[in-house]
Formats: C-alpha cells, sequence, structure tokens
C-alpha cells in the first residue's frame, strides 16, 4: 500500500509561521491514517525554524527565503526539503500532499516574496526537490486528483 508523505499542518498540527494549523477535513484523510499510508513532516520545522516564526515567502529573483525583515531563512527551507526527499526514499514514497502556497510546499501557487498577499504561479523549496526526484505533489486543492490516481493503482 502507497505511503504519502503529508503537511502535518493539514493534520490539524500547529506548525505554521503562525502555530496555527489548516486541517485539511476530507474523509479520505482519516481513512489513509486508519490505514497508516501517511508519513507527516513540516520541512520547515524539521529544517530547524521554530514555531511560531516570523512569516517568509520565497523570492524567485534572488533564489532565496526571506523574512519580511530580510533575515535569509534559505538555508532552514533546503535542509527541511532534503530531509523531506529523505523520507519519501527510505519509505519508498511516490505521492506527496503538501500546503498550497507555502515557500515550501506549494504546488501551484505561492507568494511572490513582497509580503502583499500576492500570489504567482510557482512552487515551494520542498515541492520543487520532491518533484525533480520523480515524487508527485498535490495539495489540499487538488486532493480530488490524487484521490482518483491512488484509487487507479489498487
Amino acid at each position: 500500500m502507497e505511503k504519502i508523505l503529508i503537511s502535518r499542518c493539514l493534520l490539524g498540527e500547529p506548525v505554521r509561521y503562525d502555530a496555527k494549523s489548516k486541517a485539511l477535513n476530507h474523509q479520505i484523510i482519516r481513512h489513509w491514517q486508519q490505514q497508516q499510508r501517511l508519513v507527516p513532516i513540516c520541512p520547515e520545522v524539521i529544517g530547524g525554524l521554530p514555531t511560531p516564526r516570523p512569516p517568509a515567502e520565497l523570492n524567485q529573483r534572488l533564489n532565496k527565503v526571506l523574512t519580511e525583515s530580510g533575515d535569509d531563512k534559505t538555508a532552514e527551507f533546503a535542509s527541511g526539503a532534503n530531509q523531506a526527499l529523505a523520507l519519501c526514499q527510505k519509505h519508498q514514497i511516490k505521492y506527496a500532499l503538501l500546503k498550497e502556497r507555502s515557500p515550501s510546499c506549494g504546488s501551484t501557487f505561492i507568494y511572490d516574496g513582497s509580503f502583499k498577499q500576492q500570489l504567482i504561479s510557482g512552487q515551494g523549496i520542498t515541492t520543487a526537490l520532491l518533484r525533480k526526484h520523480g515524487i508527485a505533489v498535490y495539495s489540499e486543492e487538488t486532493i480530488e486528483q490524487l484521490i482518483n490516481v491512488l484509487s487507479q493503482e489498487i
């Protein structure tokens, strides 16, 4: 049975920058939990960032993750991404369900780095690394696609 990497915040854990969660209330999540298919991670926390922490955004022009005050958190985000990849490799994970819009986990949209709530097409640090290694990344907004893919593999 396929394991699925999942953002801890989607499981209701208060690990986001604001010490809140974004619990994904979907019956399939509970089903997957019962099946012990989910491998939870917060790349930002495992990369060494505290909770709560200053918000950070990926500045694509500079290729850095910065806080609004300009602190460079790229190393922590990269460390978290590498640890997420190692976890996927350890558990032979081919699918991830990660939090959209996050500078780590965004899969379709991320904030533009201006801290003005401007979304752009893009992907977070962890998503980019996982995809580079052949792991399909979905978000809470594309969970139905993941469900469809997994149902075809049975």
